[in-house]
């Protein structure tokens, strides 16, 4: 900005727009608060969309720079406006308004789009015709689109968890910045890719700004197939509410901001759980290792049982964990992190899944413990056999995840019998098994309803601890391995045979 003036491109998609796009383009203002670009992406038209275009730009008297481009095959809505964003990443541009050639929108309103955006108020802003709904009336909107509107954006406020006035707009800004942190590339082609960079924002936690438009209905002819649209929104925002509970994964719509470490899990002390379970576990006054601690949740309550608590993690823990010893590890290198001669209980929760060789961890873990063959490990990992990830299975679905069993940092999956067998087979005694229940606390906020919901998965879990379980929680003891067991005859034999240790 050498001149101190944001840089815009004005982005107007096209498609057999011939009879209206020079209107369009004679509409858009002066803009004078910025320096401004035009760009026309005809997308393939089988009319004189390009060439009126062309011909406005080649006869240099158009109030702004215009740049003319049409696309060799038809990319539809959405793959139109992934190459405008990718031309407004690429040429530098501070902000990008997204208008229609059909002149359904007024290019008059865009100082009110850009404006928030300017200031530094905003990174996405929406021109909406429903925070003033007769005015979408009035403009010419059909009763049958004005009730379809209504309905879906309802829908996707519900279960996106979002106050948006519409989700069903084409008239937008954007920072250009704030596109290239999502990956709008791997949106729909089609008319959703709206509703799918909408739910990108709000993933992101970015908020959208909406101000009041006008629009007008003419007879531009409609290409959007309404019943197709609706059921293409709908699936788009289900699977987003699905995904946020760990039930499904879209590559798309993986843009929450994570720094590479633990903080991001949660504790889960309140109510029934691995957490909770394992604390109650615990001995008091005893030394706790906490292999895999993460940010360190379970630290203070031990510490509060009067238990040394010992914390092994790759990351260090979260400020105010507090430690009465850490050491930094990565538990899939040698050598094993720490002696467990003092050590009373080995927590080792939801990590195992993590771990590149199980098997190869569990052995050394083994030989670690041969000096305090009394001493327990208390492990826990997700049920694959879960009902959830069964019923998915049945349709036909296998789908990773950010959170839940189907993590996508996972390398292995568990059952209640692999999981035992994988101890077993490690040589490892097994006490004790408990199925756990889904962590509903976490995402439903209503007491009464999590009480109820607690209740049926205790009930369940009762009937069918590998079908209704969410996670599988075991208690083991390190068996002697052959070489312990050797020395510990040869000492035997000795001190049978009065011979001198």
């Amino acid at each position: 900005m050498p001149n101190g003036k944001k840089r815009v491109l004005v982005f107007v998609v096209a498609y057999n727009a011939e009879s209206t796009i020079l209107g369009v383009l004679e509409r858009i203002p002066a803009l004078e608060p910025y320096e401004v670009e035009v760009l026309v992406i005809d997308d393939a038209s089988a009319d004189g969309t390009f060439a009126a275009s062309e011909k406005l730009r080649l006869l240099h008297g158009y109030r702004h720079p215009l740049t003319v481009m049409a696309n060799p095959v038809n990319q539809g809505y959405g793959g139109n406006q992934k190459i405008g964003y990718q031309f407004a990443i690429e040429g530098g541009f501070d902000i990008v308004a997204l208008l229609h050639g059909d002149g359904q929108y007024a290019p008059e309103l865009l100082p009110e789009l850009l404006a928030p955006i300017a200031r530094g108020d905003a990174l996405v802003v929406h021109g909406s015709r429903m925070l003033r709904p007769m005015d979408a009336l009035r403009g010419g909107m059909p009763l049958y689109k004005f009730a379809g509107n209504r309905v879906l954006t309802g829908y996707q406020n519900l279960v996106l968890g979002s106050h948006l006035s519409e989700f069903h707009t084409g008239y937008k800004a954007y920072a250009v910045d704030a596109l290239r942190r999502i990956p709008f590339d791997r949106n729909s082609n089609v008319f959703h890719f709206d509703t799918e960079i909408i739910i990108q924002w709000i993933r992101a936690g970015i908020p959208i700004l909406e101000v009041p438009i006008s629009t007008f209905y003419g007879d531009e002819v409609c290409r959007v197939n309404g019943m197709r649209y609706a059921w293409d929104v709908t699936l788009a925002s289900t699977a987003a509410f699905l995904m946020r509970y760990g039930l499904l994964y879209r590559r798309n719509f993986d843009v929450e901001f994570r720094d590479a470490d633990n903080k991001h899990y949660e504790p889960k002390l309140s109510f029934p759980s691995t957490h909770s379970m394992a604390v109650a576990d615990v001995s008091p006054g005893t030394t706790v290792v906490d292999m895999g601690c993460g940010p360190g949740h379970l630290s203070t309550a031990l510490r509060a049982k009067g238990c040394r608590v010992i914390g092994v993690d790759k990351f260090p823990p979260a400020d105010g964990a507090a430690f009465d010893e850490f050491v930094a590890a990565d538990l899939n290198l040698p050598p094993f992190p720490r002696a467990l001669g003092d050590v009373q209980t080995v927590l080792f929760l939801d990590v195992i899944e993590h771990l590149a060789s199980p098997e190869a961890f569990l052995d050394e873990l083994r030989v670690a413990a041969q000096r305090n063959l009394d001493l327990r490990i208390i492990i826990s990992t997700g049920n694959i056999g879960f009902f959830v990830t069964r019923l998915m299975l049945l349709l036909g679905q296998f789908n990773y995840n950010k959170r839940g069993i189907l993590d996508l940092t996972h390398t292995r999956l568990f059952t209640f019998a692999s999981l035992r067998r994988i101890l077993q087979e490690s040589g490892f005694r097994i006490e004790r098994v408990r199925g756990v229940p889904a962590p509903v606390p976490l995402v439903v906020k209503s007491r009464p309803l999590c009480r109820v919901l607690m209740g049926a998965q205790a009930a369940l879990i009762w009937v069918s601890r590998g079908l209704f379980s969410y996670q599988i929680y075991m208690v083991a003891r390190p068996l002697a391995t052959v070489p312990a067991l050797l020395e510990m005859t040869h000492s035997h034999s000795r001190r049978k045979s009065g011979a001198a240790p």
